[in-house]
């Protein structure tokens, strides 16, 4: 019961993240080739990535078709349908968030599950949540939005999986991975919603930092030319 609920959520975001692929491509006015090709990047991506570092056996969006067959049916729902507003925003924002808590989980507990420590567990639970919509991004130009500009989503992905990690180390594994897809999806969603963002760079310019009315000292550059005899 437990197994196939996480299957319904892991489908459920393919889905949806195979719908935003599809978003893109419309944006991008693409083909239909285009659609499919941004839908099986954006829900498939992360999955395929962690399962190829990990080298345990075949991804599993290629030996169980029906991942691949749901991102298909989310590119053909971008391109039939006007996928837009109210209501669709707000069914994309708890299935997305529910499935980034889940993608950090499962990501997490199978790294762990194959003897690697924490940190490869965190790296690899939060590139499951994410990689795919980075992929998305970078085959059509773009920054990937969780670089920047964006509300809280890799941070979520990165809580998630710590909150798993934990719990398997106390030896709770159930009650981490339910803590954990509970506490990444939750937090998505109140980032979401009160539009927390992590700070830029701090740009450490002389100039900001000089006391005011202060001059700029001048540099003088001296270039010595060597004489030929």
């Amino acid at each position: 019961m437990f197994g196939e609920l996480f299957r319904v959520l892991d489908l459920s975001g393919v889905f949806t993240n195979a719908i935003l692929g599809g978003m893109v491509a419309r944006d991008k006015r693409l083909d239909p080739v285009g659609f499919a090709a941004l839908a099986l990047l954006s829900g498939l991506g992360g999955g395929i990535i962690r399962d190829t570092l990990l080298q345990h056996g075949p991804p599993v969006a290629l030996t169980d078709s029906l991942y691949a067959l749901t991102a298909i049916g989310g590119a053909v729902v971008a391109f039939v349908l006007p996928v837009r507003g109210r209501t669709w925003n707000i069914s994309f924002l708890v299935i997305d968030a529910l499935a980034l808590g889940c993608w950090a989980t499962v990501g997490t507990q199978k790294t762990l599950s194959l003897g690697l420590g924490w940190l490869p567990a965190l790296l690899l639970g939060t590139i499951t949540a994410v990689g795919g919509g980075a992929l998305r991004d970078l085959f059509v130009l773009r920054i990937p939005q969780i670089f920047g500009g964006n509300t809280l989503y890799a941070s979520c992905a990165i809580v998630a999986s710590a909150v798993v990690i934990a719990s398997w180390y106390a030896g709770q594994p159930v009650v981490g991975a339910l803590a954990g897809t509970a506490v990444g999806a939750v937090m998505c969603v109140v980032a979401r919603w009160r539009r927390w963002q992590l700070g830029e760079g701090l740009a450490w310019d002389y100039a900001v930092l000089r006391a005011p009315g202060q001059r700029l000292p001048r540099v003088t550059v001296r270039i010595a030319r060597r004489r030929s005899d």
